[in-house]
């Protein structure tokens, strides 16, 4: 799985025209699932995104999770963080997991997030979206589960 975290003062995303997911101080996660993910990688990014230390302390210093400052997430699909973009000016997506598996890792990914504390807000799988944040920082964190 591929996350790309943005710490946010607040973010929303509609689908349709319609509010799907909305969170306030926290994080927006765009997730994307390759071939190789199963509910297990899901389990243990939710654990990451949930515990990484990334948010301000009183000192200033990046020092507290987003359990500890009892924030939110945002969650959004986005296969797209699969793109291969080393050959011609067409991204291709072979890596990205096909739709129905990586829409079931998706939602897992959501309610073990959800499971450990923070509320979670989605974005509406497979939909095209329009995604409103504002970056805290700004400060962005890229994770691959590849890389562990």
């Amino acid at each position: 799985m591929r996350a790309l975290l943005q710490r946010v003062t607040r973010a929303e995303v509609r689908a349709d025209g319609e509010v799907t997911g909305r969170t306030g101080p926290g994080l927006l996660v765009l997730l994307g699932v390759g071939h190789a993910d199963d509910d297990a990688t899901a389990v243990a990014l939710a654990r990451k995104v949930a515990e990484l230390r990334i948010f301000e302390d009183p000192e200033g210093r990046t020092n507290v999770s987003l359990l500890d400052i009892g924030g939110g997430a945002l969650v959004v699909s986005q296969f797209t963080l699969y793109a291969d973009t080393r050959r011609g000016r067409r991204p291709g997506f072979t890596d990205a997991a096909d739709p129905a598996e990586a829409e079931r890792l998706y939602e897992s990914f959501a309610e073990a997030l959800a499971a450990l504390g923070p509320s979670v807000g989605r974005g509406r799988f497979g939909a095209a979206m329009q995604v409103e944040l504002v970056n805290d920082g700004p400060f962005t964190i890229w994770l691959d589960t590849a890389d562990r």
